[in-house]
């Protein structure tokens, strides 16, 4: 019992001198606390360019500052901005830090380091604000004298140089409104197809997209045959020309507002749009402007770098709450207009079918638009807004998992389908109706 007893105060007496050292250890930002901190240079962190001493970067950059003394810095600014420091990236002679992601107010090319006893360092080094990013635009086929809103970044106004906005055709366009991060204007008269460019004290930047973009046109509803108008929807939609029109005639789904059950179920007599290509011949053939396979009439060689774009209206007093819109190409091997057999190609066709987009398990890959929540239902106001898909997220299946058969290459665009049904989630009841219009696939 006695010897129990002299090992358990050997060991309390061990574990009061393991922490009285560890009491001793002191941190950088202890060690370091009253003394100036020195800026070396500051090196980039990307591991491809660790080596490169630099005097300035861009906004949102990632870099390393290299000194002494560097332990008990509590803040960093760029110009005016107040970066985020996390004290992990903090050691005596290392600070790396994001510059911010904002445009200053005030510029004096300057990065400033301050400790926590309030001494400061300045250290030279130039920010670099980027030209004006445009990364999208609520309606592309906006009509003159309407107001759309620009999204991106680096909008960022001067009092010696106004920001501006100018449609093809150089129109300038009247700001409503501008942040950092939006703009809203007036769509001007005049205006043409083409990019819209964007110029503020930091330069010009152009956007990627097109206003009034007719590239890879599939449906616009209003070409000479309609194409399609003789019979290639299976389920013939309804057109429409009226008040509402973006731009001449229009698609409609769900015209009789029937209801959507909660669980997206099927109804493709209101909630389907079909185009499948050929013709009821032996063999099948394809009519210009009527029976078109799609990638004859737009380019599907890198589609994995075009999306699927098209014009959108849902009115507030149709909102939707239930189903996945599913968008689903497919080559003629899948779904063809007219008999099973030979087309004129000499290719194998599958005929008119409801079960090819379905498959075994998952099926053909396609994209799915969910974008009203179990508690909130989702309508555009009765506006016409611009909704984009990236044709490389095309990998889901019916019922919202992973799809079992991917596209492959251009022939696999034959024919579009565009489906309100499943998904993978439950929603309720609801009326939806939804307005198509210009429907096309362009670059990203």
């Amino acid at each position: 019992m006695r010897k129990s007893y002299k090992y358990i105060l050997l060991n309390a007496a061990g574990l009061l001198i393991a922490g009285s050292l560890a009491s001793c250890s002191e941190t950088d930002a202890e060690k370091d606390r009253g003394s100036a901190p020195v800026i070396k240079y500051a090196r980039m962190c990307d591991s491809d360019k660790a080596d490169s001493l630099v005097v300035s970067a861009s906004l949102g950059t990632r870099l390393a500052f290299v000194g002494d003394n560097l332990g008990d810095v509590q803040q960093v600014w760029f110009n005016d901005q107040k970066a985020k420091l996390n004290p992990t990236m903090v050691t005596s002679h290392t600070i790396i830090v994001d510059i911010p992601n904002l445009i200053p107010a005030e510029v004096n090319n300057t990065a400033r380091f301050i400790t926590s006893t309030g001494m400061e360092v300045n250290y030279p080094f130039n920010v670099i604000v980027p030209a004006p990013r445009i990364d999208n635009m609520s309606c592309e086929y906006a009509k003159a004298g309407e107001t759309v809103t620009f999204k991106g970044a680096y909008f960022a106004d001067d009092p010696n140089v106004p920001f501006t906005v100018t449609f093809p055709g150089g129109i300038p366009a009247e700001i409503k409104s501008l942040s950092e991060e939006e703009v809203s204007v007036v769509v001007p008269d005049g205006a043409v197809e083409g990019p819209v460019t964007m110029t503020s004290i930091y330069g010009e930047g152009s956007s990627s997209f097109r206003y009034m973009d007719t590239r890879g046109m599939l449906f616009d509803f209003d070409s000479p045959t309609d194409f399609g108008s003789n019979g290639q929807w299976w389920h013939a939609p309804t057109f429409m020309t009226d008040d509402s029109s973006i731009s001449g005639k229009y698609m409609m789904l769900n015209a009789n507002k029937v209801t959507m059950s909660a669980d997206g179920g099927w109804d493709d007599s209101n909630f389907a749009f079909e185009y499948w290509p050929g013709a009821w011949t032996d063999p099948v053939t394809y009519p210009a402007g009527i029976g078109d396979r799609l990638f004859d009439i737009a380019d599907f060689s890198d589609f994995n770098n075009k999306c699927l774009k098209f014009e959108i209206n849902i009115p507030a007093e149709n909102p939707w709450q239930a189903g996945a819109m599913q968008f689903i190409f497919a080559g003629t091997d899948k779904i063809s207009f007219g008999n099973a057999g030979l087309d004129e190609f000499g290719n194998n066709v599958a005929g008119c079918n409801n079960t090819y987009f379905q498959g075994d398990n998952e099926g053909l890959a396609r994209g799915l638009w969910i974008p009203w929540s179990d508690t909130e239902a989702y309508h555009t106001n009765g506006e016409w807004v611009t909704v984009s898909f990236p044709i490389k997220d095309f990998v889901y299946g019916h019922n919202g998992t992973g799809a079992d058969k991917f596209l492959g290459s251009k022939e696999d665009f034959a024919s579009l389908m565009i489906f309100v049904v499943a998904g993978g989630k439950t929603g309720v009841d609801c009326q939806p109706v939804f307005k198509f219009d210009n429907i096309r696939v362009v670059p990203n």
